[in-house]
Formats: C-alpha cells, sequence, structure tokens
C-alpha cells in the first residue's frame, strides 16, 4: 500500500489538500456553467469555458492556505502579482485539460484502488491503521461527506492517470547521468592568493568636492523614504503575567492534582524476534509463522542469553534485528500488556500482534519513580502562572479592543488601565525599518519589537489614512493568537533629501570602501596580467596559500564565486599552474589551478543521481505533454484574461 505512494505522489499530495482546505476541492475542475451567462470567460479548453468565477475561488483558496501556513508573516502582497496570477490560471487551464483527456480516454479508478488510497491517508489512521470512525470524524470536521468525498477523489485519481505514467517511466539517459558525476565529482587542486579591499582603505583619498560630487549626482538614491515615528502597546504572554504571584497552597494542590504527570511509571526495555504476516495472509500462512515463531521462543527460552544471536539471524524486523532485536523502551502498540507480565531477563511465549507473531526478552527494567515537590517547584509555577496568564489575556485583549476605541487619540488610557508600557519607535516606513544608523535614537531597526513593528499588517495599519492622517489609535492587530498590538502615528516625516551635512560621513565611507575594492581589484588584476605571461613574474607568483582539493560535491567552504572560477578554470599547457581572478564582494582573489583529476562515484550515490535527474526528466516530459495536449484540444487564452492577471475586478473585467 505505501508503495502505491511513494510511485504516485502527485496523488497524495491532492489528497492531503484536500483535507486542508476542502473548498479547493469544491471549486471542481471539471467546469461549470455560470448562472450568469455574461460572466467573463479567461480560457477555452475544448471549447469548455474557464469563468473568472472559478479564478476568483481558486485564488482565495490559495491565499486562504498561505494565510494557514505563514500566520502573522503573511503578506497579501506577495498573491497580489500578475506572475502569481498568471500560474494560477496556467494551473487551472491544465487541471481542466487533463480532466477532459481521463474523460475522453474512459479512464478509471477501482474500488480497490479508491479503497487503499483512503486507507493510507495519515489522517484517517488510528496507530497506523485506517479507522471508519476517524474517517468520518475528519470529513464531518471539513463539511464533506464520505459519498461526496469519494466521488471527488475517484475523479481526481482518474485524472492522475493521465501524467503519471509519463513521469513514472522516464528515465535520464545513461550518458547524462555519468557525465554529470563526473562534472560533480572531479577534483581541483587549488591555491588562492586575497586582495583584501581593508587593507587599500587607508591610501584612499577623498576630498570634500567628491562627496559634494556624489552628493549632487545621487540625490534620488540618497532621499530617505516617508516615515512615521509611532506609539504602540503590546499585549502578549509577558504582559499578562506581569504581577501574578503563585500562592504555596496552589503549588501543593496543583502538585497533588498532577502527581501522575510528575511520575514515571516502571518500564521496560525489550527486544523482539518478529515473524512477520502479511496483511492479507491465508490462515495456513498464519499457522506456519506461528509455528516458526513457537519454534524459536522455545530455544530462546532454553538459551536466554543467546536472544540477540537468534534476533540478528530470524527476525524479519529489518530495523531491529541488526541491533540484536533492541526496540528500547518505547514497547509498539499491541506489546504492552504481554511485555507488563515479564520481569527483567524473562522472555514471553509468542506474542501476536497486527505485524505478526514476536518473541519478547525483558533486557531492563526500571521501577517507577515519583519527582519530589521541590524537583518540579520551578516548573509548576511557570505551569500556574501561564494558566492564570491565559484567562488574564483574555479579559486584557477584550479591554484593549474596547479601549483603543474608547479615546481614539491616544493609547496612554488603555497602557495605563491595563498595566502596559507605552512603547515609541521611530523609523517605520510603507516598506520596512530604516537602518538604525541612519533613524538614530528610538530606531524601530535593531530594536525588541523589530520583528513585530516589521511586520507588513502593523506597517499596513500605520499608513492606512485615518492613522496616519487622522493620528488615531489603531485597531487591535492580531499578530498570533499570543501577540495583539495597537499602534498610533505620532508623526510623520515626508520623503525627503537629507542635507549635506547628514549624509557627509555616510557618502566619504561609501567612496572610501568604492576606491578601496578598486585598488584591490587593480592589484589584483596587475598580478593576474603579469602571471598568465609567457614569463610568469616570480613576485607575482608568492603569496598564494596552501592547496587545497575541491570539487562541486566538497566546496571546503570556498565562496561561491571563487568555486565557479576554480571550476570553469582550464589547466595550463604541459602540466603547468593556470590562473584566473574573481571579485568577491570588495576584494579580488587569485585562483591557481595546479591539477585536475576524476573523482569517484559510488553506485548508490550514482543511483541517487540518476533518481533525481530521472525525477526531473520525467517533470519536463509532463510539460512537453500538457503542451501537446492544450494544442490537440485548442487551448485559448481570452482578453479576459490579461485584465484577470492584471488584478482588475470581475466588473471591470465584464
Amino acid at each position: 500500500m505505501f508503495e502505491f505512494f511513494r510511485t504516485h505522489n502527485r496523488w497524495m499530495q491532492f489528497i492531503l489538500m484536500i483535507l486542508i482546505v476542502p473548498s479547493f476541492a469544491l471549486v471542481g475542475i471539471q467546469g461549470y456553467e455560470s448562472f450568469m451567462h455574461r460572466e467573463p470567460k479567461l480560457a477555452e479548453v475544448d471549447g469548455q469555458a474557464i469563468l473568472r468565477s472559478e479564478f476568483d475561488a481558486a485564488h482565495r483558496n490559495q491565499v486562504e492556505q498561505l494565510q494557514a501556513s505563514l500566520g502573522s508573516q503573511f503578506d497579501p502582497a506577495m498573491v497580489d502579482t500578475p506572475a502569481f496570477r498568471h500560474k494560477l490560471l496556467d494551473d487551472l487551464i491544465n487541471r481542466h485539460l487533463l480532466a477532459l483527456v481521463a474523460t475522453k480516454a474512459h479512464f478509471s479508478v477501482s474500488d480497490g484502488m479508491l479503497r487503499d488510497t483512503i486507507a493510507a491517508i495519515p489522517q484517517v489512521q488510528d496507530n497506523g491503521r485506517f479507522s471508519p470512525e476517524r474517517y468520518r470524524q475528519v470529513l464531518a470536521a471539513q463539511g464533506l461527506t464520505p459519498a461526496g468525498f469519494e466521488a471527488n477523489l475517484r475523479g481526481q485519481l482518474s485524472v492522475g492517470l493521465v501524467l503519471d505514467p509519463v513521469s513514472a517511466s522516464a528515465s535520464a539517459p545513461a550518458s547524462m547521468v555519468d557525465s554529470i558525476a563526473a562534472t560533480l565529482t572531479q577534483q581541483r587542486v587549488i591555491a588562492l592568493r586575497d586582495f583584501k579591499a581593508a587593507d587599500y582603505r587607508a591610501k584612499v583619498q577623498v576630498s570634500q568636492q567628491d562627496i559634494q560630487n556624489r552628493y549632487d549626482a545621487n540625490k534620488q538614491q540618497l532621499s530617505v523614504p516617508e516615515q512615521v515615528r509611532a506609539q504602540y502597546l503590546v499585549l502578549d504572554e509577558a504582559a499578562a503575567t506581569q504581577g501574578i504571584q503563585v500562592k504555596d497552597s496552589d503549588i501543593e494542590s496543583y502538585y497533588k492534582q498532577n502527581i501522575a504527570r510528575f511520575s514515571q511509571p516502571e518500564r521496560r526495555r525489550i527486544s523482539h524476534i518478529l515473524i512477520a504476516v502479511p496483511a492479507k495472509a491465508t490462515d495456513e500462512q498464519r499457522k506456519a509463522a506461528r509455528a516458526r515463531a513457537q519454534e524459536l521462543a522455545v530455544q530462546a527460552q532454553a538459551n536466554p542469553g543467546g536472544f540477540a544471536d537468534l534476533a540478528k539471524k530470524f527476525s524479519q524486523d529489518a530495523g531491529s534485528a541488526l541491533q540484536g532485536g533492541d526496540l528500547g523502551w518505547n514497547v509498539p502498540p499491541g506489546l504492552d500488556k504481554a511485555v507488563a507480565t515479564l520481569s527483567k531477563g524473562q522472555i514471553s511465549g509468542v506474542v501476536e500482534s497486527p505485524a505478526g507473531f514476536h518473541i519478547i526478552k525483558v533486557t531492563d527494567f526500571q521501577p517507577s519513580v515519583v519527582k519530589p515537590l521541590a524537583a518540579v517547584h520551578d516548573q509548576i509555577v511557570g505551569e500556574i502562572r501561564k494558566q492564570l496568564a491565559a484567562t488574564r489575556f483574555s479579559d486584557m485583549a477584550t479591554q484593549l479592543t474596547k479601549l483603543v476605541y474608547d479615546q481614539r487619540d491616544s493609547l496612554q488610557p488603555a497602557a495605563d488601565a491595563l498595566g502596559i508600557k507605552l512603547r515609541t519607535a521611530a523609523g517605520i516606513t510603507r516598506a520596512g525599518l530604516l537602518p538604525a544608523a541612519q533613524v538614530g535614537a528610538g530606531a524601530a531597526a535593531g530594536g525588541p519589537d523589530a520583528v513585530l513593528l516589521d511586520n507588513p499588517r502593523v506597517r499596513q495599519a500605520l499608513f492606512s489614512p485615518e492613522v496616519l492622517r487622522d493620528k488615531n489609535n489603531s485597531g487591535v492587530i492580531e499578530l498570533s493568537p499570543d501577540t495583539m498590538l495597537a499602534v498610533r502615528v505620532m508623526d510623520m516625516t515626508a520623503a525627503h533629501v537629507p542635507a549635506l551635512a547628514d549624509v557627509q560621513n555616510v557618502i566619504r565611507d561609501r567612496l572610501v570602501t568604492e576606491r578601496a575594492a578598486a585598488a584591490a581589484r587593480q592589484a589584483g588584476e596587475d598580478a593576474l596580467k603579469a602571471l598568465q605571461g609567457p614569463t610568469p613574474d616570480a613576485n607575482a607568483a608568492a603569496g598564494f596559500g596552501n592547496t587545497v582539493t575541491v570539487s562541486r560535491q566538497s566546496t571546503q567552504g570556498l565562496q561561491r564565486a571563487v568555486l565557479e572560477a576554480a571550476m570553469r578554470l582550464a589547466p595550463g599547457p604541459n602540466g603547468k599552474p593556470a590562473y584566473e581572478g574573481v571579485s568577491v564582494g570588495s576584494d579580488y582573489t587569485l585562483v591557481r589551478l595546479d591539477s585536475v583529476q576524476a573523482g569517484k562515484v559510488s553506485d548508490a550515490d550514482r543511483a541517487g543521481l540518476a533518481a533525481q535527474l530521472s525525477s526531473a526528466w520525467g517533470q519536463a516530459e509532463d510539460g512537453a505533454v500538457l503542451q501537446t495536449l492544450r494544442q490537440k484540444y485548442g487551448v485559448k487564452v481570452l482578453p479576459d484574461a490579461e485584465k484577470a492577471i492584471k488584478g482588475d475586478s470581475a466588473n471591470d473585467a465584464s
């Protein structure tokens, strides 16, 4: 069953998507006709329309998925781009196209395949086995019925039959695998010589006129964007727990009520020998397996010291057999009752579980232990404080939501009522936080709340008209279940070009950095020219470090630009060194290539590379098949699609 999903992972991804975002499945891929025939058509597949409403629904679903996965870091701007909407439309067209092909080719999914597919979904399993009750619960929680889910899943599996044979049968040519393996493992012996820009900074001269010229020529780049200085309140766990005192009597009571949590029950370390039984084994197979297990149990009980050797030789649990059957302290489900009756060193009879028949040996035993109150005192205090804070946080959140609206022009009353410190930060722009060095004292960047204030939702609130223009409090911004903010703009600084006096040190430093980098590069290029001449200069050849052997797999920590230069460098004539130069940030590095030799590729590494390349090859073939199918079934992208991709509203599109 699980091998089926290793070879059909595209289907499993879709199934999980249905369970996570059921509305995605309800969009459908078969297409439908709008009750408004005038609704814009974005594309056609064999004459069947993809309507704007389907596109909009799919877009909403993707936004919901991203919001769920990114939480407070979700930025609506990331899905509000033409590139994002273009890919979404392409995906819709492909889903319609594959559904059409599956229908025309009469692809069908058997009841057995459908059952196996559902049974292998982790969300509907209990202890690794399909649970009908769990299945119904999961579907009900998503507003789905078994009949509806199974009909939709059957359709999706039939769609998968279109491309899966293509990608599954794809195989990268052996010559390509060998060539890439040789390229990845080829070894090169090199040495490096660095020309550091820092070594040239002291020699750089920058005049006041140089600074003035750079300022005059780059005022636009020096412009500081519109920024605000803001007051804000943070309601989080720290604020909710502030001032909470825990009584000794409460600690003792909590300890007694939760004594089981602070106790370690007796436990046994076990080893086992497994005689596996297939899921669909016949009665004869089960009898034979039990008989074999019984023989091994007799041998093990006759010679307890040889249990590990028996496990290594006969156990069919590959994971533990090499360790003499050792399973550690974690007893697998189904064996706990039998294990509980055994003492240290004792060997069980035959124990049956869903996996087969076991012979179990207890190799170690630890009696139950109760931790004293002193040992868990601090833990209990923390847990009680957290519980009290959770209730208090809820009350404070309700108060904060009310207070920020009661007096819209100040956060101080809310701060006083809740006992929360009113904080201030500056240098917040629409796009992010200005560098602390540029803002000075009180900068948001580099401060303890920088991550909170740089959140897209917080910046969006600060630059909303009622907060920026009217200087009103924002509403409460929930960044996570335990972190809320309310913000207010104190003052706004318009976008401007700073005075020369304010930025001349920054300009001076940039000029020094640029000229030092240019000097380092020039020195390196001069040395390279001397080395590449007919008679290499001895002074230029000096200064290289020790040799090191590198490959594309073993980079030895080299900067990417240096490694690429070393790997593309052609060997010198007659075994002589070859040289190349490359800029690395502000520095310049010379690379000396001494020799090149073939690397070694193990059979396992080659097989792994072949699998990766075949997967990529399969994806490319999938794309080629889709392109051919688009031509065959006359896929058309209609004029209204451009408006949808641009983000125009449906009303504008019509």
